[in-house]
């Protein structure tokens, strides 16, 4: 029996633009990989804990390490081991992180024209804050951590947050959410954002069925083509994205 062949997935979409005021990012996967870093940091623990670190890997990205822990040892579910573990992967396992195509180029012109942005991610603040210093990123003026809500993404409580820090003064303020992960995708809808999903990380079913409005390779298929001062709006350009 010949089984038929899958047709690969399209990146063609013309191009569309999106207005938006502010816009919120997922750490890893989206403005970085640091995958190899997280793996080496999981093995290590998983070691620790006689855990198979294949089985933590499998369910751990895009989730927060307090989350993981509380099923695998829930002894060390606590934020003082999680911020000293987290803080030592940038600094030993720096090399191995790379930022995702097109995330430095969209991050410095959000920062060149002060245009409002917020980094909203499951790590906690020394890794957030490691990773941008390793790699030289810019810094958002405001970030929504792992230790800064109750329950980790998909609860939309994250983005929620994220959305007040960006202080808009519109009465009903269009966020655009950039995320890659399944659980962060339903986070950005369940707050009520725009979500573009990044297939970086995830497969296109997963991202898919998590209900993200656009789907795209990386950060090189986002361009900001203006920012109005006056109505403080955006005009983001969305290219290539999957039909």
């Amino acid at each position: 029996m010949t089984v038929p062949e899958v047709p690969a997935p399209s990146f063609s979409a013309p191009p569309q633009t999106v207005k938006c005021h502010g816009m919120l990012f997922d750490m890893d996967g989206t403005i970085i990989d640091s995958t190899e870093a997280v793996i080496k940091n999981w093995q290590r623990i998983g070691s620790e804990i006689g855990v198979d670190p294949e089985v933590i890997l499998a369910t751990s990205h895009g989730r927060r390490s307090i989350d993981v822990l509380k099923i695998y040892e829930p002894k060390l579910a606590n934020w003082e081991y999680i911020s000293e573990k987290e803080s030592r992967i940038p600094k030993e396992f720096g090399a191995d992180a790379v930022e995702i195509p097109g995330s430095r180029t969209l991050l410095e012109k959000l920062e060149q024209h002060s245009i409002p942005w917020c980094i909203v991610t499951s790590g906690t603040r020394p890794l957030v804050t490691g990773w941008l210093d390793v790699l030289k990123l810019a810094h958002p003026k405001n970030l929504v951590v792992a230790e800064d809500v109750e329950n980790g993404k998909p609860d939309p409580a994250c983005y929620e947050i994220g959305g007040k820090k960006l202080g808009l003064p519109h009465g009903d303020p269009s966020i655009i959410v950039f995320e890659d992960a399944p659980a962060g995708v339903r986070s950005g809808k369940a707050a009520g954002f725009t979500v573009v999903a990044l297939n970086t990380t995830h497969s296109l079913d997963q991202l898919r069925e998590a209900g993200a409005d656009y789907i795209v390779r990386d950060m090189r298929s986002v361009v900001l083509k203006a920012w109005d001062k006056t109505s403080e709006e955006a005009q983001i350009q969305i290219l290539d994205a999957l039909v």
